[in-house]
């Protein structure tokens, strides 16, 4: 996911957690949700309504020609079949592109991300605490530059996977490996999608995603992927910027003026998805802890979902 800058004069950060079943953590406010038994958001579409004058095809269409990536919204909102192998589904959901997109993107993700990375590090090492004693052998999704790599040095013996559906972040990532003290033996770079990995059932202990679902094309169908791969109490460890809670706000305004340019521009990147909801209806096991959080670092992504899910 890449970056659009927009900040306001002024954004005061706070925190509120929630949590689902018998498991609470900290400060928090017990959430019951009331869901339908439909699935009411479309894995391919941002999940709100702009209005009739067509603006969203107009600007797929519009940038068609300059960029080499089309609107996630665009895309097949039906799950790959299970006889598709990893290969053709990642061409089916992200269908080649030049390699200088490639570059140019995996420059961005690498270079590009330090503020943001800067604010989000207190949540993250929290987070990532969790690995501790209960996760030898971790896989990222969406691993991109890296940057999460060096909050598994702590993990003795630790094995990191990387899936990406970008074959130029391999480099970026090998090299935040190299910096974190991670064994050259010890990483592995796997070109695929989230959607379907070329992973055994039950072969890791725990999954990490970082501002992933926000740009996958279809989300319970990753969901599903993770919880297959996930061994028996394994651990899905997750932070996400989201669609702000109110309709009518005006950051959620803001959300709903840019996302169809986030797609075209940030690879996919959508700013108005209520991921929280995918994930109590994801059915993990062990539950999932939720903890929210807003950020200053880019107040079009200010509102963060981050926590565990126990598989």
């Amino acid at each position: 996911m890449a970056i659009l800058n927009f900040t306001p004069s002024s954004m005061f950060p706070v925190t509120i957690d929630s949590a689902r079943g018998t498991r609470v953590r900290g400060s928090v406010i017990k959430m019951q949700k009331s869901l339908n038994t439909t699935d009411p958001h479309p894995p391919a579409s941002p999940g709100f309504s702009l209005c009739t004058c067509g603006r969203k095809h107009f600007l797929g269409e519009a940038t068609t020609p300059f960029l080499p990536i089309s609107p996630i919204y665009a895309a097949p909102s039906t799950a790959p079949s299970t006889a598709q192998n990893s290969t053709e589904v990642l061409n089916q959901l992200r269908p080649p592109k030049p390699d200088w997109y490639f570059e140019l993107y995996g420059y961005f993700r690498s270079a590009g991300m330090e503020r943001y990375e800067k604010e989000i590090a207190v949540y993250k090492r929290k987070l990532f605490a969790n690995l501790v004693g209960k996760a030898e052998t971790v896989l990222e999704i969406g691993i991109g530059a890296g940057p999460n790599i060096k909050y598994y040095n702590n993990i003795p013996n630790v094995s990191v996977l990387g899936v990406d559906p970008n074959p130029k972040m391999e480099s970026h990532a090998r090299k935040s490996a190299i910096e974190a003290g991670v064994k050259s033996e010890n990483f592995k770079f796997i070109h695929a999608v989230a959607e379907s990995m070329p992973l055994e059932d039950a072969s890791v202990d725990a999954v990490v995603g970082s501002l992933v679902m926000c740009s996958v094309t279809d989300i319970p169908q990753t969901l599903k992927e993770i919880k297959r791969i996930l061994k028996p109490g394994g651990l899905y460890l997750f932070v996400e910027h989201v669609a702000a809670e109110a309709d009518g706000t005006f950051l959620r305004m803001v959300q709903n003026v840019l996302d169809p340019l986030q797609q075209v521009v940030a690879d996919g990147c959508h700013l108005t998805r209520n991921t929280e909801d995918y994930l109590l209806e994801a059915g993990f096991k062990g539950g999932v802890d939720i903890n929210k959080v807003s950020l200053s670092a880019f107040y079009h992504l200010s509102p963060h979902l981050y926590g565990v899910a126990y598989n």
